[in-house]
């Protein structure tokens, strides 16, 4: 299925690494120009690399979600290297590091620097990159099903997640006077190193006698939760943000997407 992408210019925060990654690498396999966006001080190398393994235009910037002036010099070049932003992918986030409930367990300061990131960075990214977005062009952000349900591991990440969400809602009203979509995507239970600091967290506080190993805790919670019993991957959740980036999805706008294996359900 030819999703219509091949020489078009997506920008991605967080890309070099885990999701973030997936979705750069998802987008050059269709004929896209990619840059990463990312604090990674090696998100250089990593750009050439996915560039030498694709034989894509890949442009690697680092670039602080937290300081206007490092996202709108991205931004500038960006353009001058791979022409007109096309599409946007947001999935550059942060936990607060500090796991388990109640949310008494943290301090108001535990708020902030979560906040910055994935609350005020989405909006600089997102106030530097439509004025220059193509006209039919598309956001996804990356959000959780942590800022559906409530989630009490990190009180501060899942209310972030939930700003996300809705922040892209008013912005798909805002925008489709323009032909410009805008869709949130929620991954569910992905391996990652936040999965890994929930472990430990509940390892510390469990009795002894009930702890277990990280692999057999998080497969019992994957039975637990999941329908489908199996981790989701990063390229699970690339393969529906480029899906809804493409002319495929051209009448999906203001949606929330989740792809957690049927975690979350409303009904």
């Amino acid at each position: 299925m030819d999703l219509g992408l091949r020489g078009r210019t997506a920008m991605v925060t967080g890309g070099a690494s885990g999701i973030g990654l997936a979705v750069a690498r998802a987008f050059t396999l269709e004929g896209a120009h990619v840059a990463l966006w990312d604090i990674h001080p090696g998100v250089g190398d990593i750009a050439r690399q996915l560039a030498a393994e694709t034989g894509a235009q890949v442009l690697g910037l680092a670039v602080d979600v937290t300081r206007g002036d490092s996202v709108e010099h991205a931004l500038l070049e960006t353009t001058a290297s791979l022409g007109q932003p096309g599409h946007l992918v947001h999935a550059a986030a942060t936990g607060s590091g500090k796991y388990g409930f109640p949310f008494t367990n943290l301090a108001p300061a535990d708020w902030a620097r979560v906040l910055e990131v994935n609350v005020m960075g989405t909006a600089r990214v997102a106030h530097a990159v439509v004025p220059r977005l193509a006209d039919d062009g598309t956001m996804v952000f990356v959000a959780s099903v942590a800022g559906q349900i409530g989630s009490q591991s990190d009180p501060p990440y899942s209310a972030s997640k939930a700003a996300n969400i809705n922040f892209a809602q008013c912005m798909a009203k805002d925008l489709a006077p323009r032909g410009i979509r805008v869709n949130t995507v929620c991954p569910g239970m992905v391996r990652t190193t936040l999965n890994q600091a929930v472990w430990r967290a509940w390892f510390e506080q469990a009795p002894p006698e009930q702890r277990l190993g990280f692999d057999e805790w998080s497969e019992r919670k994957i039975r637990a939760l999941v329908p489908l019993g199996r981790w989701q991957t990063p390229e699970a959740i690339a393969d529906m943000i480029v899906f809804l980036s493409s002319a495929r999805a051209a009448h999906v706008t203001g949606q929330t997407i989740n792809v957690d294996g049927g975690f979350v359900m409303h009904w």
